[in-house]
């Protein structure tokens, strides 16, 4: 039996508008978390995340390999999208084939959408992940990397420096069906191939579409 996709709840998604609407006291929450951005070229921070069965995962064990970091929501729409329709349909499997590390980032904070181990465990299932979800219920690590969107993507070099961050493609729609430019560009299998290749990231930064994360 085909696993069920989890359902698709409203993201409820507030403009920058009424985000800045809020007041002084909710602007100044949001502003560390945006000046701690990573920014590629510099160090990706490190951290230590357990997967949805209590395992540890280190980023720093991981030095000498191509990550791929995804911040992840399994009842977001935008995921859903991109994981049955568009651009991270089977991309994880076939970059990990090449030894590329995939590890997607749940920052959802208790009692959000897409929380929790047997929800995280439903969208496994459902999108045929084969890589670990990482739990961040703090939104410590997100907030380290600045993440803002689910899907959010960040690419880290062999080095341990940051190569790319941003949307995993042009299409907004998160199907490949709104393509901006008039040809559809996987940003991070993109990345990844220049880093293969020896080559400078040609786009080591765009703007992240989806869902808020859930912090």
């Amino acid at each position: 039996m085909t696993p069920a996709v989890p359902p698709l709840i409203s993201d409820g998604m507030p403009t920058l508008r009424s985000r800045l609407l809020r007041g002084s006291l909710c602007l100044g929450l949001l502003v560390p978390a945006i000046a701690a951005a990573a920014e590629p070229g510099a160090a990706a921070p490190d951290f230590t995340l357990k997967d949805l069965d209590g395992k540890r995962v280190h980023l720093a064990d991981l030095k000498g390999k191509v990550v791929v970091l995804e911040w992840f929501n399994p009842e977001c729409p935008f995921v859903r999208n991109a994981h049955t329709k568009g651009s991270l349909v089977g991309l994880a499997d076939r970059l990990q084939k090449n030894g590329v590390v995939w590890l997607a980032v749940n920052s959802g904070a208790a009692g959000k959408q897409g929380n929790g181990v047997e929800r995280n465990r439903a969208g496994v299932a459902a999108y045929q992940l084969k890589h670990p979800v990482l739990l961040d219920e703090s939104g410590a690590v997100g907030k380290l990397y600045g993440a803002t969107n689910t899907p959010h993507l960040f690419v880290i070099g062999k080095d341990g420096a940051l190569a790319y961050q941003g949307a995993i493609d042009n299409s907004p729609d998160g199907e490949g069906g709104s393509l901006q430019g008039g040809k559809l560009v996987n940003y991070v299998e993109q990345a990844v191939g220049d880093l293969a290749a020896g080559r400078a990231v040609k786009v080591s930064r765009t703007k992240a579409y989806g869902c808020t994360v859930k912090y």
